[in-house]
């Protein structure tokens, strides 16, 4: 069972997205929370295994309350979700960086919502993969230019091959095609990319990705 917390002051959307997730057989929503303190407080009482985050929250915003899990060694394996209104959400990325599994937009189709927590709870993390991907270039577009962080050096040339192709949004399945490797193997890669480079999800991948300069947004070259 997949044990939900819902983070969202708008009561509205909680009881939506409540009905949706309680419907299904594997998932459960443990608890909601109207602002990032609570949000905080209930992942720290309850550990549910997905969070999902609105961003724009009173007393503390879905950025610092997603941070603050993220940090947390005893939340390890909560996987944040962020929920934003707009796909272009200014502070989409910063949650990515912060430890975020992934976003959706709340408009978002409800068969994709279940989608996206299964994915996230299952460590496949990269939500609405061409969305981020849009998002992440555009944000690397604004930033300096990019430096190697020394934790690259450890990684193998099939590895460094492997991040930029998760960078790129591309699935397991995907990976495996490219490289003509299984499928098994392909996440075998992924995974010990992700252990070196002390990610906790899919999604930080890419945005290690981008801040390394493997993948650089197509209009800069």
């Amino acid at each position: 069972m997949i044990r939900v917390l819902l983070a969202d002051d708008q009561q509205l959307v909680r009881a939506g997205f409540r009905a949706l997730l309680d419907a299904q057989s594997d998932i459960t929503v443990v608890a909601e929370a109207d602002d990032g303190v609570q949000a905080v407080a209930r992942a720290r009482e309850l550990v549910p295994d997905v969070v999902l985050m609105d961003i724009r929250m009173p007393e503390l915003d879905g950025l610092a309350a997603t941070r603050r899990i993220c940090s947390d060694p005893a939340l390890a394996d909560v996987k944040v979700v962020v929920l934003t209104t707009f796909e272009l959400d200014e502070y989409v990325f910063e949650a990515l960086r912060a430890g975020a599994a992934g976003f959706l937009v709340k408009d978002t189709e409800p068969t994709e919502l279940l989608r996206a927590v299964r994915a996230a709870h299952a460590g496949d993390g990269l939500l609405s993969p061409g969305v981020t991907r849009r998002l992440i270039a555009e944000f690397a577009a604004r930033s300096k230019e990019p430096e190697q962080p020394a934790a690259l050096a450890r990684l193998t040339d099939r590895e460094r091959e492997v991040l930029a192709l998760v960078g790129l949004g591309l699935t397991n399945e995907e990976i495996a095609g490219r490289l003509v490797v299984s499928p098994l193997t392909a996440k075998t890669h992924v995974s010990r990319t992700m252990v070196k480079l002390g990610a906790r999800d899919r999604a930080q991948l890419v945005v290690l990705a981008y801040e390394s300069g493997l993948v650089r947004p197509g209009w800069l070259g």
